[in-house]
């Protein structure tokens, strides 16, 4: 079995969305991983978009599971 890394598999799920953010002129970074928590922070226009808590939930959140399904919280700062 591959033993990628947990930070290799978050950044390989948001190199997955990335693009789909840059498409809206903006950007995701990682942060931090805490056990089950990884902090990322929203950029560019997502900063002040009016949907980036639903960004956050149902697309960041949903497709770091996705690599990493061990996350259980995925918060913005």
């Amino acid at each position: 079995m591959n033993q990628e890394s947990l930070n290799d598999r978050i950044e390989r799920a948001l190199a997955e969305i990335r693009p789909f953010l840059q498409n809206d002129g903006g950007d995701i970074s990682l942060i931090s991983v805490e056990g089950e928590k990884v902090t990322v922070r929203l950029e560019g226009t997502c900063v002040d978009c009016s949907v980036n808590q639903m960004t956050l939930k149902s697309g960041v959140a949903m497709t770091i599971q996705k690599y990493a399904p061990e996350i259980q919280e995925v918060v913005n700062v």
